[in-house]
């Protein structure tokens, strides 16, 4: 009896110490990537075109505009130096890793970017970089401003700024997929492909308010 006992106990250590010891405790949860939206392609022209009488707030604006055009987080267009530039076949690009990945992109400028480059010319020279990069806490502030003078109902983040070139910029003008990712300097082209739900998503909801007109 007192055997039978013992070996009852033993099972319920067993089990006890199988429980504090959880297999949960190494599983590592994989967290879908959150949409943060983008800018569609009237928010981005509204917002180009938009005249600022406070200088700050210009040169935020053209920092955001930077982004959506060429992709880059903010930590990276902080950092953007004239020796990230290079020219080939007649196109100047960015050549520079992703401080997060340590992945190379490489990134064609096109002209709306190197308008906004050109127009910080004397600035760079003066200071080494390429664009007047202020820190991301003042720079989320103040594009929180600019939204509400724009009439944007967006937050919008300098994280929105690389959303949008991932959209609207590349994938609905019909830039593939694989070299999305490049130029974003994702490690893997699954990450890129949320980008293509969120814009088929965006595409589903534009064309039900056009199906309401045909009701």
């Amino acid at each position: 009896m007192f055997l039978s006992y013992t070996c009852c106990r033993g099972r319920l250590y067993v089990v006890k110490k199988l429980i504090q010891a959880s297999p949960l405790e190494e599983l590592k949860l994989k967290i879908e990537p959150v949409d943060k939206g983008f800018l569609n392609k009237t928010e981005l022209a509204k917002l180009a075109d938009k005249e600022f009488d406070v200088i700050r707030l210009e040169q935020v604006r053209d920092v955001f505009l930077f982004c959506c055009y060429t992709g880059l987080a903010y930590v990276d267009v902080h950092s953007l130096t004239a020796d990230d530039i290079v020219e080939d076949s007649d196109r100047l690009w960015i050549r520079k890793a992703r401080h997060k990945t340590s992945v190379m992109c490489h990134i064609p400028i096109i002209k709306p970017a190197r308008d906004i480059l050109e127009k910080y010319v004397l600035t760079a020279q003066a200071t080494g970089k390429l664009l007047p990069v202020l820190s991301n806490q003042k720079m989320n502030a103040y594009l929180k401003e600019i939204a509400a003078i724009v009439g944007i109902d967006k937050d919008l983040t300098t994280h929105l700024a690389r959303h949008t070139f991932a959209t609207t910029v590349t994938l609905a003008n019909h830039v593939s997929i694989e070299n999305v990712s490049k130029m974003l300097g994702h490690s893997s082209i699954r990450m890129t492909q949320h980008y293509a739900r969120i814009l088929d998503a965006s595409i589903e909801n534009e064309m039900l308010e056009v199906e309401k007109n045909y009701e």
